[in-house]
Formats: C-alpha cells, structure tokens, sequence
C-alpha cells in the first residue's frame, strides 16, 4: 500500500458493512450499525522493529499488563542509554527479565534486533512484496509467528484486507454472530467483507470494547 493510505470505513461504506453483516447475522448489523465508522490506527511512527517487539512482548498479555512491562523497556533503555533494537541482545538478557519479559520472548526480541542489523527489516525492501510474502518473511524470524505478522501487516503497512484467523477476540467475537445466525462457515462469511476484512477485524475488538465485562 501507499505510505499515506488510510483503510477507514466511510460512511458508505459502514453502509455497506452494515448491509453485508444483515445478510449474515442481523445482531452483527446492529453491532456495527451502533459503532459506526472505524479508522484503522496508524503504527507506524516509532518504526517497524519497535512495532513487533512490542506486539511479541504484548502477547498473550492484557492489554494493561503489555503497555506495563512495555514502558519498563522503555524506562530501561533510556536509562542504559541505549536504542531500540540494538538493546535488544545477549547482555541485556537480565535487564529485559526484570522487566517481566519471558525466556522465549526475549529470544524473539533478540532474533527481530538481529534480522534489523542484517538489513532483512528494511521497510523499503518489505514494501516491494504483496501481502502474503510479506508475512512469509517476517515469519522467517525466530518468533514471529502468522499473528504478529498480520499485526504488522495491518497496523505497520496499513493493508486493509487481513484477516487476522489466529486473533482469539477477533475469531470468537466473528465466530458467535456467524454461529448464533446460520450455518455458514467464519471464513466465508469473513470473505464477504473482502477487500476491507482488516477494517471487519476492527470492528470485532470494538465490539468487545464496548461490551461489559
């Protein structure tokens, strides 16, 4: 996608997401309909390595608890005197562990810090492929898996037709107005809103968002 694109849904096109989701399920119409139009956030600011080392450090995580350990890395690095990713690296280990930060994830942060010093983070060079080798690379990185790439693909490169299958509140969310409606199977109900299921994806947290716990 263009640098300056920006998936949103117009109000047309909340009309027609609104359409689509009657035809499947007449709760997810009046979810929507009550949302109203979305814009998908743009994370693009403190650069694409910063941008997966805080999703692997966020996942499985709630949210409050991700941006907690995520501002200890923060505070840690400013205090060293370092930058993001080169703190990221065999001696920091102990530091990045006091942070809250597991074994595994610390290898993933490590391994993302390596695949920037070899120039295979380049935005530039990641921006020439589609899609699907897009995600295929950055899945060549030791911990990165089809989650943070679609993440990445979505929020980082601004793709506005990901279906993100492996998000747990996305695929639950989808799954129980589909399955409360009818028999039609999650993906084909989630490919009736292709070109923009990045923007359906959103909407599902949304939901959630707004539903009381």
């Amino acid at each position: 996608m263009a640098d300056n694109a920006k998936p949103r849904v117009t109000p047309e096109l909340h009309k027609q997401f609104v359409e689509t989701a009657g035809g499947i399920s007449p709760a997810l119409a009046r979810a929507l309909e009550d949302i109203g139009p979305v814009l998908l956030p743009d994370r693009r600011r403190k650069g694409l390595v910063s941008f997966l080392a805080r999703a692997i450090v966020g996942q499985q995580l709630s949210t409050r608890a991700a941006r907690s350990i995520w501002s200890r890395i923060e505070d840690a690095v400013r205090e060293d005197g370092g930058r993001i990713p080169g703190y990221f690296c065999e001696r920091n280990v102990p530091r990045l562990t006091a942070c809250g930060v597991s074994g595994n994830k610390i290898k993933a942060l490590c391994s993302i810090s390596a695949a920037h010093a070899e120039g295979s983070l380049s935005p530039d060079r990641l921006k020439k492929m589609n899609p699907e080798q897009r995600s295929a690379h950055l899945q060549t990185i030791w911990g990165i898996g089809p989650w943070t790439a679609d993440m990445a693909l979505m929020f980082y490169f601004r793709e506005p037709d990901i279906w993100p299958a492996g998000d747990i509140t996305v695929r639950k969310t989808f799954s129980r107005f589909v399955s409360d409606a009818g028999d039609t199977p999650v993906s084909e109900a989630a490919a009736l809103f292709a070109p923009h299921r990045s923007l359906l994806a959103l909407y599902m947290w949304r939901i959630v968002e707004r539903t009381p716990s």
